[in-house]
């Protein structure tokens, strides 16, 4: 659904909007894949098959193969995502790993241990500034957890639980009998009540913390701030395009196929899609340009250019940015004492 994401999820999917130029989605299908894992269920919404169907495919791409699954309530909440997938699963273990999701590290360790040590459920931990908007896990005197709250007052510590959980077949018993979870006082089936229905049956349950970081580009901001991390952390030089004798670069900068760019200072980490003109432009440092996009006789930084963004002679620096696809940004040959605009529900515009 993406609310947090609006105006950019009225037309997109949050799930394939870029961060670092990689559609957030495939971050998390490449580290599912790179556990050795080979089946994996895509769940979608109704109405939202073709769309990731027509983009993910078979996931022959990762050497996995996809199946996609029906949720038909988009907020029956986490617990009632596996459950819809329970026929997929059959009797084997399984992890779900959220699609907005980041783990920079790797979940290896976690998946390792899952299956090394067998617990009925694992559950992975993150130190985390704000725990309380998040789901947060109470252990006893002796390290066990004994609890699992969602967005707690007063958590007694600052590890929180990101989007990855572990489960054995065990779990689905939590949908039946007279003791089965049933939905929050929010309508949603919680991943939280699922553990702590596990605790409450005396079945092991077992917490790991995650190596590397955790990002959860939920809100533009945090997406600003995932793009800028993971430019720092993963773009390397590497040019793809005959980049005429006036382009300077200084920094890391990754450039795609069948780029123009003449006159131009480009600053890493800077990552550049297929098929980008850039003209007596500044562009970067931590900036991001997807496919298709024109940037002229302007200054970006610190921004995010989804596809076939045209940037036309915009006199002032645009800094912090998340610009949506086939938008076009032009400053006015008219007087500098007026803005002309055409902006759909829910933009931000600061001028």
């Amino acid at each position: 659904m993406g609310t947090r994401m609006r105006p950019l999820t009225f037309t997109a999917n949050k799930h394939l909007i870029p961060v670092a130029n990689k559609p957030l989605i495939l971050y998390a299908i490449e580290t599912v894949a790179d556990t050795g894992i080979k089946e994996i269920a895509l769940t979608y919404n109704p109405g939202g098959l073709d769309i990731i169907k027509n983009f993910l495919g078979d996931g022959s791409k990762w050497g996995v193969k996809f199946t996609y699954i029906l949720q038909e309530n988009p907020r029956g909440g986490l617990s009632n995502i596996f459950q819809v997938c329970e026929d997929f699963i059959g009797g084997d273990n399984f992890l779900m790993h959220l699609g907005d999701n980041i783990f920079t590290g790797g979940i290896q360790n976690l998946y390792d241990h899952f299956m090394k040590k067998k617990p009925h459920g694992l559950v992975g931990l993150v130190h985390h500034p704000e725990n309380t908007r998040l789901g947060v896990p109470y252990f006893d005197e002796e390290g066990h957890l004994v609890k699992y709250v969602e967005k707690p007052e007063n958590p007694p510590h600052d590890y929180a639980v990101p989007g990855l959980y572990f489960f054995d077949n065990i779990i689905f018993k939590c949908f039946k009998g007279k003791d089965k979870i049933v939905p929050s006082a929010r309508g949603e089936m919680e991943i939280a009540s699922a553990y702590q229905w596990l605790i409450d049956h005396k079945y092991q349950v077992d917490t790991l913390e995650i190596e590397g970081a955790w990002l959860d580009p939920g809100k533009v901001q945090d997406w600003l701030e995932a793009n800028l991390f993971l430019l720092d952390l993963n773009t390397k030089t590497k040019i793809n395009s005959n980049l005429d004798k006036t382009v300077r670069i200084h920094g890391r900068v990754t450039i795609g196929k069948n780029c123009n760019i003449t006159n131009s200072h480009l600053k890493g980490p800077l990552n550049i899609g297929d098929n980008v003109t850039i003209t007596n432009s500044t562009v970067g440092p931590f900036t991001s340009v997807y496919h298709n996009c024109m940037i002229i006789d302007s200054t970006i930084t610190d921004s995010v250019l989804m596809e076939s963004v045209i940037i036309d002679k915009v006199r002032k620096n645009i800094e912090n940015s998340i610009i949506g696809p086939n938008t076009n940004i032009a400053q006015s040959d008219h007087s500098e004492h007026y803005c002309e605009l055409l902006v759909s529900e829910l933009s931000k515009i600061s001028l």
